[in-house]
């Protein structure tokens, strides 16, 4: 398989794995939470993208800081937290596709929800090509992801989904890149490393090394 992700150059990785970067998802996830709160009788569909989405993300956090901090992972699996890039995408993308089709028939939406997950099942992949996780770190994000985004639209099945065109979901999307560098990383892991060391009271965070060397 390292094979195979080494025929794509490097640079095309960065640039594709941005897509389930922080520094992009945040952004747009706090748009459709905006976006839906305006929206004509979405207020509930707003509280319920925020508290999946609310409930994902401290679930990545708390597992980054429990390894970053404490060294909890498990050496076994190689497994060091949740696959931010991975889990983050899958939970907004569909969700994204899924809102911009909304004046589509049923079958569409659905087409729209599936390849939200494939496109964070390749974020996943992109984060394998590059070193940054291992094999259980992504499918563990990816599933929390998909339970994220699962669990969004089992909150909001009694609402309607606002009816927008397609066009203000791509504006809403675009927003984000006015104030950014596309492919410019948010410095969440420098951040979240200095936030455990002062938890948990060490000089340095727990790495991978550390765990292997267990």
């Amino acid at each position: 398989m390292a094979g195979l992700l080494a025929i794509v150059p490097a640079d095309a990785w960065h640039a594709f794995t941005w897509l389930g970067d922080s520094a992009l998802m945040l952004p747009v996830a706090l748009l459709i939470a905006v976006m839906l709160w305006i929206s004509r009788d979405g207020r509930g569909t707003a509280l319920a993208w925020c508290l999946a989405f609310g409930a994902g993300s401290g679930l990545i956090l708390l597992s980054k800081l429990a390894f970053m901090g404490w060294g909890i992972g498990s050496a076994r699996w190689d497994f060091t937290g949740f696959s931010g890039h991975t889990a983050i995408g899958t939970s907004v993308w569909p969700v994204l596709l899924w809102l911009a089709s909304a004046r589509a028939s049923r079958r569409v939406r659905g087409i729209a929800w599936g390849a939200g997950w494939c496109l964070g099942a390749a974020i996943g992949v992109s984060r394998l090509a590059l070193d940054a996780h291992s094999v259980s770190e992504v499918l563990a994000g990816f599933l929390l992801g998909v339970v994220v985004s699962l669990g969004f639209l089992w909150l909001a099945r009694r609402r309607a989904p606002p009816r927008p065109p397609w066009f203000v979901w791509l504006g809403a999307l675009l927003v984000p890149l006015l104030f950014q560098t596309p492919g410019q990383p948010a410095p969440t892991q420098g951040l979240l490393e200095t936030v455990a060391v002062r938890l948990a009271g060490i000089e340095r965070p727990f790495t991978r090394a550390d765990l292997r060397s267990l």
